[in-house]
């Protein structure tokens, strides 16, 4: 009777087996099974970060072409931030702030140290590129953005995912677009929207999807539909362009997935490689 053992000598060939081989056959034991209305949950992650660039070019659009004053873009932002900020304690009673240990009075001195130190070099942000020709900056920020939207942590567990490089990214996309604005105050409320757009938007969305994934939904919709609203008054080519993205982004891409999972065909068995699942760091002493 043949064996699966390399030291004994059978009267069969190397390469012969038997009937009881494929008994061990197993197929996709590891691979998960995704559900429609999952997937489409989990991209409105990518959705509002499109969505976010959007509002940020479209904002600069505006502020380049004198149809929105800094003094107005400030106040507006600065009024979202206040109602981001109550309602980033609201969501979960204030537990995430016990757990960190971080006062209001922290966050408070932080955002005005920022936006000191921002208001002081904003004419030096000014300047900074001056010698640089405006369609080499409209491409670094070009890059910049897609960079940022590439390394941006959507939750998946990936090499290529890092916050930092990200919101570096970002933010230096916005510093590129601000010095070319008319004023120093340009300058410094543009770096001031990018740095909140960028930086503390997407922490109230993932408070809000793990809190409140019904609410985290209606602000997704509500977002892209303002976005959407701001590029139309742009251009109209460019929002439909990028209302037809989202519509792939959001249900048909989750389609694909969900279709094409059903030809996955991975098979598991004996011919595996081994797993050492014995832990080996006392050989290591």
């Amino acid at each position: 009777r043949w064996q699966k053992v390399l030291y004994e000598r059978q009267p069969f060939p190397d390469n012969y087996v038997d009937q009881r081989f494929l008994e061990e056959l197993r197929k996709n034991v590891h691979a998960r099974r995704y559900r429609y209305r999952a997937v489409v949950f989990q991209s409105g992650a990518v959705v509002q970060q499109l969505c976010s660039v959007c509002v940020f070019v479209v904002t600069w659009w505006y502020m380049d072409a004198g149809m929105l004053s800094p003094q107005g873009l400030f106040g507006a932002a600065l009024v979202s931030s206040l109602l981001g900020y109550v309602l980033f304690d609201a969501v979960d009673g204030g537990a995430g702030r016990r757990e960190s240990g971080r006062t209001r009075w922290a966050d408070l001195k932080s955002t005005l140290v920022f936006a000191a130190f921002t208001y002081g070099f904003s004419p030096v942000l000014k300047t900074l590129t001056e010698s640089i020709s405006t369609d080499t900056i409209y491409a670094m920020s070009a890059l910049m953005l897609l960079g940022h939207l590439i390394f941006f942590d959507y939750g998946a567990n990936a090499a290529i995912v890092s916050s930092t490089l990200s919101l570096n990214m970002a933010i230096f996309a916005s510093v590129c677009l601000a010095s070319r604005l008319p004023r120093s105050l340009h300058a410094f409320v543009m770096v001031t929207f990018a740095m909140q757009i960028f930086a503390l938007w997407p922490m109230l969305q993932k408070k809000l999807k793990a809190q409140t994934p019904r609410c985290y939904m209606g602000v997704t919709v509500l977002f892209a539909l303002a976005a959407l609203g701001g590029l139309a008054t742009v251009s109209s080519v460019g929002a439909v362009l990028f209302a037809s993205l989202l519509v792939a982004i959001s249900c048909l891409c989750p389609y694909c997935l969900i279709r094409l999972q059903q030809l996955k065909d991975n098979i598991h068995g004996p011919w595996d490689e081994a797993e050492i699942k014995e832990d080996l760091s006392r050989f290591l002493m």
